[in-house]
This record gives C-alpha cells, structure tokens and sequence, in this order.
C-alpha cells in the first residue's frame, strides 16, 4: 500500500476484478432490480415488488389470450400464484427463471405490448427469496424446479400430467435476511390486484377468499377511488392500444392514474405528461376562449391506460415511462394521445352539453378565483423567494426527493412545534436527508377557506414553499412529510390542523402516502444496565416487569424534554411512523366537515381518538 497526494493507494490487480456468477449480482444489489427492500411497511417495499413481477408475467399471458384466471394465496411468509396461460416452455423453464437476460419477450412475436421485458423479473424474485418453486404445466406434461436462494436445489424432469390444467405455478418466500421482519399488507397488494383487474376487462383475479375482476376499466377504477365529490360524470374514452377517464371535483390540484401496458407508473412520465397538455388544450379548444391551462386541470381526476411495444422504462420498476416514441406506425406518445383526445373528447363534448356546459362553468369558477388572489400570490412568492435562503423555520437537508441522485426515498422533512421540539430534531437529525420545518404555535384551521390563504398566511405560505408544491407534487422536495407534535391534546390538535390543510389543497400528498405522524416514546424506564423506551401504557408495563424491582421511570410531557441524544434513536432506522391515508371510502368534504367543522367537544374527543392513520408502521 503506497501513499500518494496523502492519500493511500490500495492494491488494484487482477485479482480485484470479479464476475458474479448467476444471480449473484442481484443479491449483492438488490436496488438496481427491485429498487428498495423494506418491510412491507410501504406500497412500494420490494416484498410487493417481487410479487409484482410474479404477476406481470401471469397477465401478459393473459393479454396475448391465453388464461382468464389468475389465483394468488397469501399466506404469513411466502405467496403461491397460478397463472392458466401457455405455461413457460418445459426445455428452458428453469433457465427462464434462474438466468439472467433469458426470456421470450424479446420475440415480440410470442409477446406484444407486453411489461416484463428484460428478462430480469423472475430471475430477480428467484435470487432474492428464501425458497422459490416453478412448476410448468403444458400439452400433458410438467415440470418442477426448487430453488434456494437463486441456487437450484431440486427438479424434476419432464413428466407425464394428464389431469392439470395448463399455466405456471410459482411459490416465494422472501429472503429474510434482506427483507428484516418483513410482513404483507392485504391491502397493499389488494390495490395492486385492482390495478391489474381495471386495466384487463375479462381478467379474474381470486386473492385468498376474494375475486377481484372489472366489467368497466378505468371508470371502474375512478369510481372506486375518487375521494370528492364529482361535478360531472366520468368521460370514458376508448381506442385501439388507449383507455383514458376523468372527471372535475370540488377538490385543487390534479390527480392522476397512469398505466402502460398494465404497468401502474406511479412517477408518470411521457404519456401523463402528454395526456395533461392535449387535455388541456383539446377542452381549450372546443370552448375557443383564451383559457390557462391550469383553470381548465384544476380539480382533475384522471386515469389513463395505454400499450406500446417495447417500451422504454426509467429504471427496473417501471414506475416512470420513458419512451418517446410508441412503435406502432411509428407515432409519437404525445401524437398519439393528443390525436384521439382530439377527436373522442371533442366529439363527447359536443354530444353532451349538460357536462360540457358544467365543465365550463368549472373552469371560469377557477379562473376567477387565480384572478382574486393574483395579488396577494405575487406577494406571497416575493416574500417566499426573499426568506428561502434565509428561510428561520426550515432547517434544509442536502439530499431532495425531486433530485435525479442519491437516496431520494429516505427525504423527509419534519414539522415541529415549537422551538424547543425544532432544536432537539434539528441537533440530532441526519443532515443528508432529514430537514425541519419549525410552526410558532397552532397553524390556522383552514376549512372552508379558499386557496387564498395559502398565500395570505404567511406560515403556510413558507411551509408550501419549502415543500415546493405549489404547482402540484411533482417537484416534491421531500418523500416524507412527518407532522411531529407532543403527544397530548394539543399535539393532536395540531396533528388536525395540518392534514386539514393537506387534505383540503393538497390531497394528493396524502393519497400517495406521504404524510406522516410520528411515534415518540411517552415513558423512559430505566435501571443501571438497560434502558427501555415505551410508546405506550402496555409497552411500560412490559419494560418494569422486564426490568425488576423500582426501576426509574421518566414521563416525556413534550418532544422538547427529550435530549438530542435521546431523539437521534428516534428518528433513525428504528424510527415509528404512522402513514396518514384516505380509505377509498372516504369523502374528503364529509372528512374535513367532521374533523374541522364547528363540532361539539364530544366529537372533537373523539376525532382525536379515531384519526385515520395506519397503526404500527415502523
């Protein structure tokens, strides 16, 4: 070891150079495939990552024609899926799931607008489970392999199988020595099933005891998850390789639901982006008056669903489109949505002129309003401009989940009460990736205000600012927005005040999960060698039974009495959150009417009782 420039040099030789062997590369870099690994905790954890590439095959069968049904079964630890199609070919069913860059989707003849085209998915799930079974069932024969790890373990041939019908079998278990205390939310994959059902019609999916399928697509798919109230009813548009749905709500901001050959694109990209300029401009055109664009998208509601042949995505997730080019009759994306939005949606408006007349009416009603406040907006963004380097209630991190680099995911921002609450969490924080926003006392109640307040209230002016949503949550700064207040009744209030606030002009943080409430230890309890923090009565009771006799117990009355020495075990990789998140049932009018209204003190009580989060999440 050699020493240059002050700095020593290790060895580089030919002994450094490595190749990973068959699925190795996958285990020692899980990310690049599954993107993270999670505890099941999150929608997007890679337990349900790998159950969708399991699938992703299943309903490609299905979409070249070959099997109606597709059966998942949960279980505690592991998930069996059975798929009717064609069954993976017997010759190379093993290598299809064990070797990288092995699969039929490149032929665009056997697969054609297909999800899974890298060969990679199956491989992935395979490397990065525990145990993982295939079994192919086709023209009276099987075969069934075993796996460990990636690493076969047993297999059987091809055998004689008169009585099975034809498909594919596949069992995993994920790897827990990746996947730490991991553990499967029904819900999570329920909405990921739905997703799949909405965008195949005929398509039936039994999960467990459940048959999911959908008669009606998209439309089924607004009608189910729409938490305002519409003012007119859902367009629903259909063509050859695109399925588009919207509607207006009372609601601000835009909502979408994009999809590319079945592929829920969480992140968007091409096609959301091209679906929102041609609407825009296609309904701006039919009125023939000089319209912004923003009044006319404000309060939609969209889903949109189209196929493309070897589509290109921004990562192994597919959860952004990439492609700038669709290969049928070499047409681009934004040609091709804003052809037929051109011609269906102008046709539709044209026939209907009870909605075209109320989306109209929509759309001066928003323009009046970005005229009322114009003023004080201006001011506003003057003043939010002019404080943000020198911005006293936001202590910034360096990392920002709208950055193209680093570990974006891990971006949050806490909002405090208080100086003292700020100071322990600003001390004890993570600079790379944890910032805090500072409230002086309790935030405004906002229901039933216009967005003008936004600008006008000078705390949620900078507080939108900081997380840099004012022109929707695209440009989102931080995945994580933890409201962190004391645990007692104005802590709660507080907690209110500012999922009102969220709910009412920005409801889209909160339906893609990324509000938080976060857990803090109410006791301390203590001896010479050990000390335990507890969450709750229970877990108190626990710790002096583990503990022994007169242990020494501290009741934390508020953030700041905890030290930051305290609070960085707090906030770190054991940190508790609560996801704050809006069932499909929920109306957000008739949520913010109960919450914020002019209720009794009874139901005040027991709103701060029944808050609606996700308990446990941790």
């Amino acid at each position: 070891m050699d020493e240059l420039n002050g700095v020593q040099q290790v060895d580089y030789s030919d002994s450094n150079i490595i190749t990973l062997e068959g699925l190795e590369h996958v285990r020692r870099r899980p990310g690049m495939y599954i993107g993270k690994l999670g505890d099941g905790s999150h929608a997007d954890d890679g337990i349900y990552v790998l159950l969708k590439e399991v699938l992703d095959n299943c309903v490609d069968e299905f979409r070249m024609g070959a099997g109606k049904q597709i059966n998942v079964t949960l279980h505690d630890r592991y998930v069996e899926v059975r798929d009717f199609g064609r069954g993976i070919p017997l010759g190379k069913m093993i290598d299809a799931v064990s070797i990288m860059n092995t699969g039929g989707k490149y032929d665009s003849k056997a697969f054609k607008k297909s999800v899974g085209l890298n060969g990679v998915g199956t491989k992935a799930v395979n490397a990065l489970s525990n145990k993982f079974i295939v079994q192919s069932f086709r023209d009276g024969q099987t075969r069934r392999a075993e796996f460990e790890k990636g690493k076969i373990t047993s297999e059987t041939g091809i055998i004689e199988d008169n009585t099975s019908e034809r498909g594919t079998y596949i069992y995993f278990e994920p790897d827990d020595t990746m996947f730490e205390k991991y553990k499967y939310n029904e819900d999570f994959i329920e909405t990921m099933l739905r997703n799949y059902a909405y965008l195949n019609t005929g398509l039936t999916i039994r999960f467990n005891d459940k048959k999911i399928s959908s008669k009606n697509g998209l439309l089924d798919l607004l009608n189910e998850n729409i938490t305002a109230d519409m003012l007119y009813p859902i367009i629903h548009l259909k063509g050859e390789d695109i399925e588009i749905a919207f509607t207006h709500t009372d609601q601000y901001g835009e909502e979408y639901y994009s999809f590319v050959n079945g592929q829920h694109t969480t992140h968007g990209g091409t096609h959301q982006s091209a679906f929102r300029e041609a609407v825009g401009r296609t309904i701006k055109e039919f009125y023939n008056k000089n319209m912004e664009l923003t009044d006319i998208r404000n309060g939609i509601v969209a889903a949109v669903a189209i196929s493309v042949e070897e589509p290109v995505f921004e990562s192994q997730t597919k959860t952004k489109l990439g492609s700038r080019d669709m290969s049928k009759d070499g047409i681009s994306i934004n040609k091709f949505i804003s052809d037929f939005l051109k011609k269906e949606l102008d046709n539709y408006l044209h026939r209907n002129a009870e909605t075209s007349n109320t989306l109209l009416q929509k759309i001066q009603d928003s323009e009046k309003e970005r005229k009322a406040i114009a003023g004080v907006t201006k001011l506003a963004r003057e003043r939010a401009k002019k404080v943000n380097l020198h911005n006293k209630k936001l202590r910034d991190c360096r990392l920002h989940y709208n950055d193209a680099k680093g570990n974006v995911e891990d971006t949050c921002i806490f909002i405090t009460e208080g100086d003292s609450a700020s100071g322990s969490i600003t001390k004890s924080r993570d600079v790379n990736t944890q910032a805090v926003f500072s409230l002086r006392g309790k935030p405004l109640n906002s229901y039933g205000l216009t967005k003008k307040i936004v600008y006008e209230n000078e705390e949620f002016n900078l507080l939108q600012a900081a997380l840099n949503i004012e022109e929707g949550i695209d440009g989102l700064r931080y995945n994580k927005v933890i409201v962190a207040t004391d645990a007692d009744v104005d802590g709660m209030h507080i907690r209110l005040l500012l999922i009102t606030f969220f709910l009412q002009f920005f409801p889209d943080l909160i339906k893609k999960g990324h509000v938080y409430i976060l857990q803090t230890p109410l006791f301390r309890v203590r001896n010479k060698k050990e000390t335990i923090y507890c969450y709750s009565e229970e877990e108190r009771i626990q710790a002096i039974a583990r503990l022994g006799a007169n242990p020494e117990i501290t009741r934390f009355k508020g953030l700041g009495e905890i030290s930051p020495d305290e609070f960085k075990h707090f906030i770190g990789k054991d940190i508790r959150l609560d996801q704050v998140t809006l069932k499909k049932e929920d109306a957000v009018s008739e949520l913010l009417s109960f919450y914020m209204g002019k209720n009794t003190s009874e139901r005040q009580n027991f709103i701060i009782d029944n808050l609606v989060i996700e308990e446990d999440v941790e």
